[in-house]
């Protein structure tokens, strides 16, 4: 997917732009889907491409959501980021380059995968499962 900055800055607005597509951060535990428990797809704010399924997520209380894998491993592309000093993981959405976040790995979490996939809420939209008769998502 290829846009002009531009084109980027007004699809994004501000903030969302500094974090998509200058690899910004979001400050923590102000993201709309931080603390989120509702049942469905996360999709990139930039171009809709599913990124993780809610099933996947859980509360690893650092302020951003968490997710232990991607939807499929196609969905995101891992990159090696030394900036800050330091050696990490960054991610990015494979349809649109954009910046989501870090992965980290080891951090003991009692997740399938031992991995902290922590993304920028800011970098989300949540299309939520739909609601059967009882008032249940039909996802759980």
């Amino acid at each position: 997917m290829t846009k002009s900055d531009t084109q980027w800055r007004d699809l994004l607005g501000a903030q969302a732009y500094h974090v998509l597509r200058e690899a910004g951060t979001e400050p923590p535990f102000v993201g709309e889907y931080t603390d989120t428990t509702r049942v469905g797809t996360y999709r990139c704010r930039a171009c809709s491409a599913e990124l993780f399924r809610s099933t996947t997520k859980f509360d690893s209380h650092c302020g951003w959501p968490s997710f232990y894998a991607p939807q499929d491993s196609d969905a995101v592309v891992l990159l090696q980021d030394t900036s800050l000093g330091q050696v990490r993981t960054e991610v990015r959405c494979s349809s649109c380059g954009g910046h989501l976040g870090h992965v980290f790995e080891g951090e003991g979490y009692p997740t399938p995968t031992d991995l902290r996939y922590c993304i920028n809420s800011i970098c989300l939209e949540l299309d939520e499962d739909p609601v059967d008769e009882t008032g249940q998502n039909d996802g759980l």
